[in-house]
């Protein structure tokens, strides 16, 4: 492939990248649940309606230290979301839970993504949505790659 076509589509990435971290901030911000962040968003999303998760795998699902999910974690139970659940066998061995409020805010949150998955895939035949996912696997297996790291800006292929 070319490099202007490259260059095209790396734009596009960045744009759409750009484009739904504001909208994702400005629907917050206009919405009942204005009292949370970005980053706590997404950590609502990784704790699920479902399972309850030890902040570690929170952790290392968004990437970030345990102090960080320890830290968010604590205003979220004070903003109402989140809920501590702690074993009976151990109350040590703490996992995570949505409150009714967070609840609300999952289920909202998923209905926007999959409004938005469906606008994006609108009118892809089998083929396309299938080469559209293959794209961004190799996009997360990219940013997952562990030799990823800064010294490898420099670098040209």
């Amino acid at each position: 492939m070319d490099q202007a076509k490259l260059k095209h589509i790396n734009k596009l990435l960045s744009t759409v990248f750009a484009n739904v971290m504001h909208a994702e901030e400005k629907a917050l911000k206009n919405s009942q649940f204005n009292d949370i962040t970005i980053h706590e968003m997404h950590a609502i999303s990784a704790i699920t309606m479902y399972q309850h998760k030890t902040s570690s795998q929170i952790a290392a699902e968004l990437q970030i230290t345990p102090g960080t999910v320890t830290t968010m974690v604590n205003k979220l139970v004070r903003k109402g979301y989140v809920v501590r659940i702690y074993s009976d066998d151990d109350r040590r061995f703490v996992r995570l839970g949505l409150t009714r409020k967070g609840r609300l805010f999952y289920r909202i949150h998923d209905a926007y993504h999959r409004k938005m998955m469906g606008k994006i895939i609108d009118g892809f035949t089998d083929e396309q949505i299938y080469l559209f996912e293959k794209a961004l696997i190799n996009a997360e297996a990219f940013f997952e790659n562990p030799s990823l790291d800064s010294s490898s800006i420099d670098e040209e292929d």
